[in-house]
């Protein structure tokens, strides 16, 4: 859903959809229409914007293949689903970083929601090409299924790595990934006139974990195209003063690319409002990705939707008041 915040900028409001389980192209639809199901449900008719997390092979399917995603995108707009964000950063279903840090990368094991198995049976992180590739896969899918009025979108990856094995050689190769995703991103900018900016999801045993370890960690990448997917809910658990914690990021020039909202009963409500004040908008995506079916989403998707309502944020189409 887009909301026009009273700054005047639009913040898309997304409900996440897991494809882990899906194999290739062809089984996504049945995926679709069950997460459709449930929202319209409460939500009627009407556009919807959902967030996809797509694991590694369908995701390498996918940027291989133009009719395939010319397909996904007439599937989307028969269901009237709009698709702004992508991921590939493990979920919550999946145990989030804890599931990357403990080996576990999908539902099932294996690598269903990451992509390819790292060492000693991990998920990959940024100091090996699988992730950089998986990421750029994200990218070129998702520039073909925005809507033909967005000009920009954003993927969420995954922290870096674990903070226990980033030694130096790791940290070299991922600068070196980093610098490749960059120009990767201008790249495809300047072939298609669409921007995708990537934001690293922070979480507890990542390289990404405190606001202090992000910044530094962060402090020379290409901050107009690379920024932070902020968990409210991790934050909120693992940071001290986690509005500090956000001003902190955003001083040294990071921007909070997407909030996701894991846990609609936790008290991020402060958070979000920090990040959405009256005078502006610091996050464009706020995604509502939960455990359990697609019933508690919706319900976790509508819950949130009142409380952006109270900030102030209305349709875009109606025109907007700070509260």
């Amino acid at each position: 859903m887009r909301l026009r915040h009273p700054s005047g900028r639009i913040v898309h409001l997304s409900c996440g959809i897991s494809l882990d389980h899906a194999e290739d192209p062809a089984s996504v639809v049945g995926r679709l229409d069950a997460a459709t199901s449930a929202l319209r449900g409460h939500f009627g008719t009407g556009p919807l914007t959902v967030a996809l997390r797509l694991p590694y092979r369908l995701a390498a399917a996918l940027a291989e293949d133009l009719r395939a995603r010319t397909r996904l995108r007439a599937d989307l707009d028969a269901r009237g689903l709009e698709v702004v964000t992508l991921t590939g950063a493990s979920g919550p279903a999946d145990g989030g970083a804890a599931g990357a840090e403990s080996g576990a990368s999908g539902p099932g094991g294996g690598d269903a929601a990451g992509p390819e198995t790292g060492e000693g049976g991990r998920e990959a992180d940024w100091s090996e090409p699988a992730r950089l590739r998986h990421t750029l896969d994200l990218a070129r899918i998702l520039v073909d299924l925005l809507p033909a009025e967005e000009v920009r979108g954003a993927v969420c990856t995954y922290g870096l790595g674990r903070a226990d094995d980033w030694d130096e050689a790791r940290q070299r190769a991922g600068a070196r990934h980093l610098m490749r995703l960059s120009g990767g991103l201008a790249d495809l900018a300047w072939r298609v006139g669409r921007a995708v900016r990537a934001g690293f999801q922070p979480g507890p045993g990542l390289v990404l974990d405190t606001p202090e370890q992000i910044v530094t960690a962060l402090t020379r990448v290409d901050k107009d195209r690379l920024g932070v997917c902020l968990d409210l809910s991790t934050a909120l658990r693992d940071w001290p003063a986690p509005e500090a914690g956000i001003d902190r990021m955003t001083d040294a020039g990071l921007s909070v690319i997407t909030a996701l909202i894991t846990e609609p009963g936790a008290a991020w409500q402060p958070m979000l409002r920090h990040l959405l004040a009256a005078d502006t908008a610091r996050t464009e995506y706020v995604v509502v990705d939960t455990p359990g079916g697609d019933e508690q989403r919706a319900a976790g998707l509508a819950y949130v939707l009142a409380e952006l309502t109270a900030l102030g944020l209305v349709p875009e189409q109606q025109p907007c008041t700070a509260p």
